[in-house]
């Protein structure tokens, strides 16, 4: 090999070997904050900006793809109650109350979503938005908590119908990078009378048809720019968000029962603030 081939070949080695510990760090962030009131959205865009992949076709496609992994992993955690559902569902009447409960929480983000994609998409995934979502979203989560609420629903599958729906019109919020759908859904249920348990519960039922049917939808939409994705990559990607994902799934509802959400939420304020010093300031 001449000096010109070792050249050229070192930095392409290192630079295949850094896009792999990138890949690994986007999906460990996607999975351990997809669960979490704190916006893996926001989340993913401020780190792609840090590894350089803001903005690039690549970049867009993997955010999109590694979003699977948690999405397995919380559909692996929950499959026997799911099957429970299905198969009683026609003949259970709170099975079936249920399902038309998720289904009408669903259906706000569903029909908004689609409306607004295109404006989405172009005015509000912008890191400073990220930002300035994140400190507020820490900042009610911190008020909600201390809030004298009257607890009436200790169980997500005993919400009301129309409660289900408003819950819904809240996780709508998440749309905009930075404001976190499982925080949206989790502050609609606990202002309308859910505990801490039963409202992070109903966020990860909710977000079942929410992140399937977002990932289909992105997926379609975004199908050209899957050309220039890096299969290696996204499976690094994919399996990082896949364990990390079970992992939140598995402890998260184990913690709010003994403590508040106010980590979550002056994490969201320490780095929402430290987001803004570095665009403006750095």
């Amino acid at each position: 090999m001449t000096i010109d081939a070792i050249q050229v070949a070192i930095p392409a080695v290192v630079s295949a070997h850094l896009d792999l510990v990138n890949a690994a760090v986007l999906g460990f962030v996607e999975g351990l904050t997809e669960f979490l009131p704190v916006s893996s959205t926001g989340h993913l865009l401020l780190m792609e900006q840090v590894l350089g992949w803001g903005g690039s076709d690549f970049g867009k496609s993997f955010a999109i793809l590694i979003q699977l992994g948690a999405i397995l992993a919380l559909l692996t955690i929950y499959f026997g109650r799911l099957w429970a559902l299905a198969k009683n569902m026609f003949t259970d009447w709170a099975a079936t109350r249920f399902v038309i409960g998720v289904l009408l929480a669903f259906l706000p983000a569903a029909v908004i979503g689609a409306l607004s994609y295109h404006i989405i998409k172009t005015y509000l995934f912008d890191v400073r938005v990220v930002c300035i979502s994140l400190i507020i979203g820490g900042f009610i989560l911190l008020w909600v908590d201390r809030l004298d609420l009257k607890v009436r629903y200790q169980e997500s599958t005993g919400f009301t119908l129309p409660m289900y729906f408003i819950i819904g019109i809240c996780q709508c919020f998440s749309m905009i990078p930075g404001v976190s759908r499982a925080g949206a859904t989790i502050v609609g249920a606990m202002l309308l009378g859910a505990d801490r348990r039963s409202a992070a519960e109903f966020s990860f039922w909710l977000a079942m048809p929410t992140m399937v049917g977002a990932f289909v939808f992105e997926t379609y939409k975004d199908r050209a720019e899957f050309a220039h994705a890096d299969v290696t990559a996204i499976a690094v990607g994919f399996v990082f968000s896949f364990i990390f994902g079970w992992i939140v799934v598995k402890t998260f509802l184990r913690y709010v029962q003994h403590h508040s959400f106010a980590v979550f939420a002056w994490w969201r304020i320490v780095l929402g603030t430290l987001g803004i010093f570095a665009i403006y300031f750095m």
